[in-house]
């Protein structure tokens, strides 16, 4: 997909979680030592945090005043997708 419409590039507009999912998955994941995902594991961990927060689109000159999607609720719902993907491997 070449994200153009109407002459707009829309590459530069990101949903801000992406980044915040991913920094904090290195540090959630040890929490969970029995577990060995695989890198299919560790995608679908991702995209399923990714859904299961509110989506945080953004384009490079946002003005963020306030966060509502706290690091606290990121790593609380990555543990659920973690656990959830032990239980169903490649959903």
């Amino acid at each position: 997909m070449d994200y153009v419409a109407l002459g707009v590039d829309f590459h530069a507009i990101r949903n801000k979680n992406e980044d915040r999912v991913i920094d904090l998955l290195p540090q959630v994941l040890p929490e969970f030592p029995d577990f060995a995902p695989t890198r299919t594991d560790v995608e679908d961990i991702y995209a399923l945090t990714l859904n299961r927060l509110p989506a945080r689109y953004v384009q490079s000159v946002t003005l963020v005043i306030a966060e509502p999607v706290s690091d606290p609720l990121i790593r609380q719902t990555l543990r659920e997708s973690i656990r959830i993907v032990r239980v169903r491997p490649n959903m």
